[in-house]
C-alpha cells in the first residue's frame, strides 16, 4: 500500500453531490445537450465522437457543470499522456478510467480524476483497492450497484467518495447505495438525473 497522504476531496465535488446525488451518465452528443438544461451538476461524458468532443465539453463547462470524459469509451481518444494533455487544453474538468496509471498523471495537469472500478470477485475487489490507494482519485465508481451490498466497509475504507453504477434503474436502487456509503450514483436514465438528497425517502 502506498504510504502517501490521501488527496483532500474537491470541494465542488462534495457540495454537488450533498445536494444531487445522481451523476448523469452521458453517452451520446444529444444527451449531453439534455443534460446541459438540467438543475444536476455532474455528469460522465462517454462514446462521444473525438471531433465532437471538443464542442461537446466547452457547452456543458459553459452551462456550469462538473464533466468528466469517459477515456475508455472515448473512440480515437487513446490513454496516453497526450491525451490527457488534450483534454485539459479543451477545457475538460476531470477524467474517468479504469486505468491507475491514468488517473495518477491527472491531477498532475490539474483535472478531476474519477477511477472505475468493475467487481467481479474477492480477489478482483482486493487488487481494486490497492491500485485506488495508489492513484488516489477525487472519485471512484463501483460497479454493478449491486456489489455494494457486500463490500460496504472495505469501500467506506478507501477514505474517497465512491458512486454506484450499473444497474441502477429507480429512486430505490439510488436509496439502497446511499445506505451503504455511496456519495450517489451514476446513470443514463434521464429520469433520475434531477432527483435531490432532499426529496429522497431515506436516507
Amino acid at each position: 500500500m502506498s504510504s502517501r497522504p490521501k488527496r483532500p476531496v474537491d470541494r465542488r465535488l462534495l457540495a454537488a453531490l450533498a445536494d444531487y446525488p445522481v451523476m448523469a451518465s452521458l453517452v451520446s452528443v444529444a444527451m449531453a445537450d439534455t443534460f446541459t438544461a438540467t438543475s444536476t451538476p455532474l455528469g460522465i461524458l462517454a462514446s462521444v465522437p473525438l471531433g465532437d468532443l471538443a464542442a461537446t465539453v466547452r457547452r456543458t463547462v459553459d452551462a456550469g457543470k462538473i464533466v468528466f470524459v469517459n477515456m475508455d469509451s472515448t473512440p480515437g481518444l487513446g490513454h496516453d499522456p497526450g491525451a490527457l494533455s488534450y483534454l485539459r487544453d479543451i477545457g475538460a474538468i476531470g477524467i474517468c478510467s479504469t486505468r491507475a496509471a491514468i488517473v495518477e498523471r491527472a491531477s498532475g495537469l490539474g483535472l478531476l480524476s474519477m477511477q472505475k472500478v468493475f467487481v467481479t470477485d474477492r480477489s478482483n475487489l482486493n487488487r481494486s483497492l490497492q491500485a485506488i490507494t495508489r492513484s488516489r482519485p477525487d472519485l471512484v465508481q463501483l460497479m454493478p450497484a449491486v456489489v455494494l451490498r457486500y463490500m460496504e466497509r472495505q469501500a467506506r475504507d478507501l477514505g474517497v467518495p465512491y458512486l454506484a453504477a450499473g444497474f441502477v434503474q429507480g429512486e430505490a436502487d439510488v436509496v439502497e447505495a446511499l445506505q451503504h456509503g455511496a456519495a450517489g450514483v451514476c446513470t443514463s436514465d434521464e429520469k433520475l438525473w434531477e432527483l435531490r438528497r432532499s426529496a429522497l425517502r431515506a436516507p
